[in-house]
């Protein structure tokens, strides 16, 4: 296999659309994606309160559009997804994303919502590690995505699973449904049969990263926000999550699921076999580390530890909302005031991307 490409530039609020533009061509989009084909803007919502570094920006966002219009793709649309603790609908006006589909004319659909996609059984033509044992009844993905590019929207920054989240873990929302919770034990596997599954459905991959501030500590949502000032794109799903990866400080395989992809030849995990284009990143080590918090302690008890026997008990019956309203009231109720609230508004009058993001 070839060297991969990941193209990677410095950026500053008041040209950071236009260089996004540039980073994407530099990123060969048009060799990418098929233009004949919808493109499907999958942003990601980690957290529907805008804590930064949690979620797709709306600079990320305004500069992929305008990017692949200028490249010739005309069929654009966006797609959401909820999960058992965010509210998409929610998080896409506190995140903005509302006013930039709206200034641009892109159609948002949700992939939990009937009316405009429904979940079909599919077999996919690979060997899977673990989803088709997570889920004997069949694995479920929604119809709409089939013969469609996909362009994942992915924020730099750590989670208390898998280390780092990126391009791989975005398509963990879109795919799979609200069940996707059962998969948790096994997660990096999971993220593996997820980008088999997707290099079979899609019509063409291809990822854009926002790392403007990106998020240290217990991602995806208590995080600590880091001003990078960087924006990453690439066609190689492993490639963009390693380098990604090696900025902030990780080696990237040492984090299972960008090894385990390499080793399947699913992408390039190792820098020596990434090339990157734009910004020299080879002296860069942000040195993040991921770190606890309550919900990581509970998870690591349960998806990880001594109670993992017991996981059909406390996640496939009614107890499961025990869970979703601890983790509610945890995340949205307490750490939010206590700690979320101060850090955002203080980016927002301190910090030159809070400014940005103000002026949406």
């Amino acid at each position: 296999m070839k060297k991969s490409k990941v193209a990677v530039l410095r950026t500053v609020p008041n040209s950071v659309v236009d260089d996004y533009v540039k980073l994407i061509r530099m990123a060969e989009v048009e060799k990418a994606l098929d233009k004949n084909s919808v493109t499907i803007l999958k942003d990601n919502i980690s957290w529907h309160l805008p804590m930064p570094s949690a979620n797709t920006t709306p600079w990320q966002l305004e500069g992929t559009i305008k990017a692949l219009k200028e490249s010739g793709f005309e069929k654009i649309v966006a797609v959401e997804n909820k999960t058992v603790v965010t509210r998409p609908k929610h998080g896409e006006k506190l995140n903005k994303f509302d006013v930039v589909y709206s200034r641009y004319g892109i159609p948002l659909l949700y992939n939990f919502e009937e009316k405009d996609m429904k979940w079909i059984e599919y077999k996919p033509k690979s060997k899977l590690r673990v989803l088709d044992k997570i889920f004997p009844e069949g694995i479920k993905v929604p119809d709409y995505f089939f013969g469609k590019n996909i362009v994942h929207l992915p924020t730099m920054k750590c989670h208390i699973y898998t280390t780092t989240t990126g391009a791989m873990k975005n398509a963990f929302g879109g795919l799979l449904n609200t069940k996707r919770h059962y998969a948790h034990s096994w997660i990096h596997e999971t993220l593996v049969d997820l980008l088999k599954i997707q290099k079979e459905i899609h019509s063409g991959i291809f990822a854009v990263m926002d790392g403007t501030t990106a998020g240290n500590g217990p991602g995806p949502r208590t995080l600590k926000p880091v001003q990078t000032n960087l924006i990453l794109a690439s066609s190689d799903q492993v490639a963009i999550d390693a380098v990604a990866a090696k900025i902030m400080g990780f080696d990237p395989m040492q984090i299972e699921y960008i090894r385990i992809a390499d080793e399947e030849g699913l992408g390039h995990g190792k820098l020596e076999n990434i090339e990157v284009l734009g910004y020299d990143i080879s002296d860069l080590n942000y040195k993040f580390s991921v770190g606890d918090n309550l919900a990581s302690r509970v998870g690591d008890l349960l998806w990880f530890g001594p109670l993992k026997r017991l996981q059909k008990l406390f996640f496939r019956t009614p107890l499961v909302y025990v869970f979703v309203l601890a983790s509610e009231i945890y995340h949205d109720k307490v750490w939010w005031n206590l700690k979320g609230k101060r850090i955002f508004h203080k980016w927002l009058e301190e910090s030159d991307w809070g400014k940005l993001f103000k002026d949406y």
